[in-house]
């Protein structure tokens, strides 16, 4: 009974087994991360607005750039390039034809004024001065016979006076007398023009002789040669060149100057030039001519003005590149600003700058101004080294940077 009325527990099929759902475990991870997301975002985002409005408004914002005034030497000049030349030059030539018989100088030698420095073979000459002698000698000859004839005439003449006088002689013989003592007079005057044709002849020769010896014209340096030795040279329709002697103990800079400045210089005014091997060093001079022939150079008038300097130790050398300055006013240890730190009047004497306070204010004050050029400018009155000039607006960087770069340089420092 005990297993009749033991109750039969059902069969339940395996497919029909309720199914036990596991925890939602991604989704309680999930929440969680949000909850500690959304502080942290808006943690970030507090941090960012608060960087954001304490530096980055400081590092954008316009800020002023200052400059201390500089006490120096400030000129206005105007700037052009030129060449180095002697102020003397020549080019010896032969005046006579013949071969090069002997050239005495070379390239870089010193000569002085009457020095013989080249010969010309002369026989051609010399024979011609031969012919010429003989020829004066000949003329000389014929002219003691010419005298001899007028000699005669005259005797002759004084005789048939005589005869005539007596109705010795007719009036014929006399006039033929007459005439032929006119004749031998012209026959010695003829012979003289002769003999002076050929004496001139004879002085040509000896001449061209000594056209055969060519001498230095002036004291200097032989700068160029232009014959050799063996070479024969023809003088009959232009003189040819052998050497050019230049006078390098004065040097002139030829500066070539825009047709837009020319008119700013005047004779008689400082000028000096730099060399590019010695950035540092000035040559000074005075202009002493502008030339009013210009040159054309792609479209562009440039003139020439020179002026020239003393070479006693033979450094400047013929075509050195110069940088010449020409001075129209310059001051020295005078009180300068940046061009940029001044507006100026209408009148160029005056202006006003704006100076930076101590308590950082700032303040508008009116200075009196002196020499400019395109980068600083004098100030005369109204300023002292201690002031603070304003130069310009720019970034804290751009600020902070400027202020290096001028320490670098020695300038003052950019607030």
């Amino acid at each position: 009974m005990a297993d009749a009325t033991r109750k039969i527990a059902p069969v339940v099929e395996e497919d029909e087994r309720p199914v036990v759902q596991p925890a939602p475990v991604r989704s309680r991870r999930v929440r969680s991360r949000r909850r500690w997301l959304i502080p942290t975002v808006l943690l970030a985002v507090a941090a960012g607005w608060y960087g954001w409005s304490t530096y980055g408004k400081q590092g954008t914002a316009e800020t002023v750039v200052t400059e201390m005034p500089v006490r120096g030497d400030i000129e206005n000049s105007v700037t052009a390039s030129g060449l180095l030349s002697p102020i003397k030059d020549v080019d010896v030539g032969a005046q006579v034809s013949g071969q090069l018989k002997s050239l005495k100088v070379e390239i870089g030698d010193s000569v002085k004024e009457g020095q013989l420095i080249a010969e010309i073979d002369s026989a051609s000459i010399e024979t011609q001065i031969e012919i010429a002698e003989a020829e004066l000698a000949n003329l000389e000859a014929q002219m003691i016979d010419k005298n001899a004839q007028v000699v005669l005439s005259a005797a002759n003449l004084t005789r048939q006076r005589a005869l005539v006088a007596g109705n010795s002689a007719a009036q014929s013989a006399l006039d033929e007398a007459v005439a032929a003592l006119a004749t031998a007079e012209a026959n010695v005057d003829a012979l003289k023009a002769q003999v002076r044709k050929q004496q001139a002849t004879l002085k040509d020769a000896r001449i061209s002789l000594g056209y055969t010896k060519i001498y230095a014209p002036l004291t200097g340096t032989i700068v160029n040669t232009s014959a050799k030795e063996g070479q024969t040279l023809n003088a009959n329709q232009t003189a040819p060149t052998i050497v050019t002697i230049g006078d390098l103990s004065t040097m002139t800079v030829e500066a070539e100057v825009s047709e837009a400045d020319v008119g700013k210089l005047k004779v008689g005014m400082d000028a000096y030039f730099t060399l590019l091997g010695q950035p540092g060093k000035r040559y000074p001079g005075t202009l002493r001519q502008i030339k009013p022939t210009p040159s054309t150079e792609n479209n562009v008038v440039l003139y020439y003005a020179l002026f020239d300097v003393p070479n006693p130790e033979g450094t400047l050398m013929m075509n050195m590149t110069a940088q010449v300055f020409f001075v129209r006013s310059s001051a020295q240890n005078v009180l300068t600003v940046p061009v940029a730190a001044v507006h100026s009047g209408n009148d160029g004497k005056s202006g006003e700058v704006t100076v930076v306070t101590a308590s950082g204010a700032h303040e508008t004050r009116k200075v009196e101004i002196g020499i400019r050029n395109r980068v600083r400018i004098e100030v005369t009155k109204g300023l002292d080294e201690n002031d603070a000039v304003v130069v310009g607006t720019g970034s804290g960087d751009k600020a902070a940077s400027s202020s290096r770069v001028n320490a670098r340089r020695g300038m003052p420092p950019m607030f």
